[in-house]
């Protein structure tokens, strides 16, 4: 049964393609000279009406290439107005910014495949439908005028049988009259010999006159007959034909171009594959995790959280030192409200303990400090790794074009016709000197990795001086290692005063420093303080007991106010560490005055605190 069903199935689809072949060769012998020969006029029209279907085939292309520059030129703008800013750059090691990028340049990859899709259509298929348009109307013209000609010399043709053919008519009814004259003459017995002789000569005459219309006639319709067989069977055909051909070959152009038009696009289509491949790709390279890990590894500062606050249980303390607690919290906040600057002034004080803001040789290109103390420790190092990177490869490439020097003029001591050594002299010691510096640059910058790498954990942390904030005044470590309020023998010390030092000395607080605080430092004025408040520092604020000690690392010129200077390998107490802003605040014995304090940079000092 399968195998009928198989066999009828093959014999009718073999039946189909049998139809089909003889329906195309029967298409094939059809000729509008044969099948449309008195159809001329709807023809003409036919082929007007191709050849503008044509012309707005052209126009639709027309439109859609400047719709294609338009996408095209819109996607660059795009690209263009997305591309990263230069202050952006730094997020390029993020996964999904590096993404974002290259789907930027795919995004412009395929706006050149739409330029290569408009630039192949006009070039390619526009030109080639204008030139076909062109040619046709020409050559429907030509053949139009060759049919009109034929029609016109069939029409004159007619013209002249049908004027033979009435001169001939009009002859044959005048030979007729003229022979019934004549009878009627020769039977009238009333009439001369003479007349019915006139009679009968015109009627030979009038006989004679309608043989040579007859023979004229005869003529002309041979004539015609040959010419309107001629016309219709090979003149006008060939015309058609011609028609026919013309508008085979638009409609075979139109399916080219059509074609073609798709063929400019399918061969971009592999290349837009690849830029869509490229976006894929470009999103799944993302990666969550290992961006978080350069988030942290960015903005990790090295830091260690704060401890925790220890509990001061008021009841087991002396009443007195609760009396002095209370005296120290309104001392503390008598100094707070009067022994500060306005605020109208925070923002001026900011820069008076900027050592670096005066020397410039000091900063690097973008404002930071050369050793990168003002950054966190985990970002310092960072800092100066990178740097140390950078110099150890400017020095390989400065050893490379320095050896390359010394070779050339080996070379030319060699052969003098080569070149004078002298030229390569001062190439070579400026490479030298250039070499030297970055050798000594290399050196500066690992002694301070080296140091950041050795900075203490106690004093990494900002917040380990303001932890020890407890109610109102400062806990302090001794040396003995117990926490303990400042007191001197007894005496009635505001421990506060100190940290309003703290808190107002600090550069980066913005905040005035008082009287006692920085001894010298001229921050009272008449028109800041009233008269009498300079007096009352004197005689009610004490010094900060030391917190710990340091040594110089190496040497510090006070450049400016609020910062003392030191000496390399001196020895200097510390009163107030680091918080957070790249300063110290240090105490120098001095036989002059008792002491001298100020404020040192972090970086310059080596600290070791009390237990």
């Amino acid at each position: 049964m399968l195998a009928l069903l198989a066999s009828g199935s093959s014999r009718s689809s073999s039946n189909n393609k049998l139809a089909e072949s003889e329906n195309s060769a029967q298409n094939s012998n059809m000729s509008w000279g044969i099948e449309l020969w008195d159809q001329n006029e709807n023809l003409a029209i036919h082929t007007n009406r191709g050849i503008d279907a044509l012309d707005k085939f052209a126009n639709f292309l027309r439109d859609r290439v400047a719709i294609e520059t338009e996408y095209a030129g819109k996607l660059r703008r795009l690209v263009k107005n997305y591309q990263p800013k230069k202050k952006e750059e730094e997020d390029n090691e993020f996964t999904s910014v590096q993404a974002f990028r290259n789907l930027l340049k795919e995004v412009g990859d395929l706006a050149g495949q739409r330029e290569v899709v408009s630039e192949s259509l006009q070039l390619q298929i526009i030109a080639g439908v204008t030139l076909l348009s062109k040619t046709l109307r020409e050559d429907r013209k030509k053949c139009l005028s060759d049919g009109a000609t034929l029609q016109q010399n069939l029409t004159t043709q007619l013209s002249s049988l049908d004027r033979a053919k009435r001169n001939y008519e009009k002859a044959y009814r005048d030979s007729e009259k003229a022979v019934d004259s004549y009878k009627r003459a020769d039977m009238d017995l009333n009439l001369s010999r003479a007349e019915v002789e006139r009679y009968k000569n015109v009627m030979t005459a009038k006989i004679q006159q309608s043989d040579d219309a007859k023979n004229e006639y005869a003529n002309q319709l041979q004539k015609t007959n040959n010419l309107q067989q001629q016309h219709f069977s090979i003149l006008l055909p060939a015309v058609l034909s011609r028609l026919q051909e013309l508008d085979e070959k638009r409609t075979r152009g139109f399916r080219e171009f059509i074609v073609g038009a798709a063929d400019v696009e399918s061969s971009v289509a592999p290349i837009i594959a690849r830029c869509m491949e490229g976006i894929v790709k470009a999103g799944e390279s993302i990666n969550e995790k290992e961006d978080t890990f350069k988030v942290i590894e960015r903005y990790q500062s090295g830091f260690t959280p704060p401890r925790d606050i220890p509990f001061e249980d008021l009841s087991k303390c002396d009443p007195d030192s609760v009396q002095d607690s209370h005296y120290s919290n309104s001392t503390s906040n008598h100094l707070t409200i009067r022994g500060t600057m306005s605020a109208n002034k925070l923002k001026k004080r900011v820069g008076i303990f900027n050592i670096f803001g005066s020397n410039k040789n000091s900063l690097t290109a973008d404002g930071q400090k050369e050793d990168f103390s003002d950054l966190p420790p985990n970002q310092r190092r960072k800092k100066l790794q990178a740097k140390i990177a950078e110099l150890t490869q400017n020095i390989a490439q400065e050893t490379k074009a320095r050896d390359g020097l010394m070779k050339m003029k080996i070379v030319y001591e060699a052969n003098s016709s080569l070149g004078n050594p002298m030229t390569v002299e001062g190439q070579l010691n400026e490479s030298e000197h250039k070499l030297e510096k970055l050798k000594v640059d290399l050196k500066k910058y690992q002694g301070f990795l080296e140091k950041a790498s050795q900075v203490p954990t106690a004093t990494s942390s900002p917040q380990a001086t303001r932890n020890q904030l407890q109610n109102g005044h400062r806990t302090s470590r001794h040396s003995n290692g117990s926490a303990d309020d400042h007191h001197d023998d007894g005496d009635d010390q505001p421990d506060d005063a100190g940290s309003l030092s703290s808190s107002s000395a600090s550069p980066e607080s913005g905040l005035g420093t008082s009287h006692t605080s920085l001894p010298g430092s001229g921050q009272g004025s008449a028109n800041e303080n009233a008269i009498g408040e300079d007096t009352y520092y004197e005689t009610e604020v004490e010094t900060l007991n030391p917190v710990g000690k340091c040594r110089a690392l190496y040497p510090f010129e006070a450049s400016s106010e609020g910062s003392i200077p030191m000496s390399e390998g001196e020895e200097l107490q510390v009163i107030e560490i680091d918080q957070g802003d790249g300063w110290t605040r240090v105490r120098r014995e001095n036989n002059s005055n008792g002491w001298d304090e100020g404020f040192v940079p972090t970086s310059y000092i080596e600290c070791t605190l009390y237990a």
